[in-house]
């Protein structure tokens, strides 16, 4: 890991991936491509994107943006009429390439529940990080740790309309660095440790083979879990 100062802000900007580096699938020959290059790599990063919720009681209807990353290309694919939900399926159910993100529980629950997607071999590096210590460990610290620079996340990108079906390049650039970024942590922290990586079959509540190095943890240690995340939105206050 890379010693850093204690101000963030003095570390200087990581430089994320370029505009050029991104494709938003859109087409069935994207889809096919996107397919051939998420499934030829042992791991890809992976994130979910959501049209945020304000009024007390309202539901979040997402995930309304996939978003899968090579170490080269970043692949979004807009949740609408015209996703290829097979491609999308094959990758994130697939037992041989291994998923990585920040934060994933809700992304996995959301997929299960609208698109029907179990998705197998995740590795949640928010808490893999974390070791033996208290409270999950997100993208912008783990940035600073493995290559000491800086994570800029804009509140105000996060929070825009997801589902619109015209995504600024503010927000493609937002959601490509979201998935790519956790690949490029997991493989730092892979290289600068002998730890085994703990990865699990998340969301389906069992622990599935895997890799002889890999100890299974699941996501949800508790089928409950799960239901107290959905209350918790349901009835949270404003």
């Amino acid at each position: 890991m890379v010693a850093h100062p204690a101000n963030d802000a003095e570390l200087p900007l990581y430089p994320g991936i370029q505009l050029d580096d991104v494709v938003l699938v859109r087409t069935k020959e994207q889809a096919a491509a996107a397919l051939t290059a998420l499934l030829a790599t042992d791991a890809v990063g992976f994130d979910t994107e959501s049209k945020p919720t304000f009024a007390k009681g309202e539901v979040s209807t997402g995930p309304h943006l996939i978003q899968l990353s090579t170490a080269d290309k970043a692949y979004l694919f807009p949740v609408d009429e015209r996703l290829d939900r097979e491609v999308v399926r094959q990758v994130l159910e697939s037992p041989k390439v291994l998923k990585v993100g920040f934060g994933l529980r809700d992304d996995l629950l959301r997929l299960q529940v609208k698109l029907g997607i179990e998705s197998a071999h995740v590795l949640d590096l928010a808490s893999a990080l974390r070791q033996d210590k208290r409270g999950d460990v997100g993208a912008k610290s783990a940035v600073a740790m493995f290559f000491g620079q800086r994570l800029q996340k804009s509140k105000r990108t996060s929070t825009t309309n997801w589902a619109n079906p015209r995504l600024s390049e503010q927000q493609i650039l937002y959601a490509a660095n979201d998935a790519q970024v956790a690949l490029r942590v997991y493989r730092a922290w892979k290289e600068r440790t002998l730890r085994p990586v703990a990865v699990s079959p998340a969301p389906t509540f069992s622990a599935g083979q895997q890799e002889p190095q890999v100890s299974p943890q699941p996501v949800f240690p508790r089928p409950w879990d799960a239901l107290r995340t959905v209350f918790r939105r349901l009835f949270r206050r404003p």
